[in-house]
C-alpha cells in the first residue's frame, strides 16, 4: 500500500483529503505543521508529500527548505496543494523540486487523487 503524508493545517480539508486518499487505498499520515511534518517524513519515509504552503510558524516552503537537507527523505516526491499563489512562492518552490505547484480552487479531491496517482 502507497503511502501519503499530508501536511494541511485546517483540520476539515485535512480530513477531507485524508478520507479521499483512503478510500483510493492509500495510506494517509496527516501532519498540521511543518515541524511534524518532517518527523513524520523521517519515521514513515512516505511514497509522495502533499504540502500546504500556508502553515503555522513554519510555511512550506520553510518543510522544502529543510526536508532536501535530509538524504534519506529529501527524494521523496512533493506536490504542493494551497491557495496561496503569488507567483515568487511558486517560483521558489518549483526550483526546490516540486513536482506540481497545484492551486486547492481548480482541483476536486477526486482530481487531486489522480494528479497523486500520476506520480506514484
Amino acid at each position: 500500500m502507497k503511502k501519503i503524508l499530508l501536511i494541511e493545517d485546517e483540520p476539515m480539508m485535512a480530513e477531507l483529503y485524508k478520507d479521499g486518499f483512503s478510500k483510493a487505498g492509500f495510506r494517509v499520515f496527516v501532519a498540521f505543521n511543518s515541524k511534524d511534518g518532517l518527523k513524520i517524513a523521517k519515521k514513515e519515509k512516505p511514497d509522495l508529500i502533499v504540502l500546504d504552503i500556508l502553515l503555522p510558524a513554519e510555511d512550506g516552503i520553510v518543510f522544502l527548505k529543510k526536508y532536501k537537507k535530509f538524504p534519506e527523505i529529501s527524494s521523496i516526491p512533493v506536490i504542493v496543494f494551497s491557495n496561496y499563489d503569488l507567483p515568487d512562492v511558486k517560483k521558489e518552490a518549483l526550483g526546490l523540486g516540486v513536482k506540481e505547484y497545484l492551486l486547492k480552487t481548480n482541483f476536486t479531491p477526486l482530481q487531486l487523487i489522480d494528479k497523486v496517482k500520476e506520480y506514484l
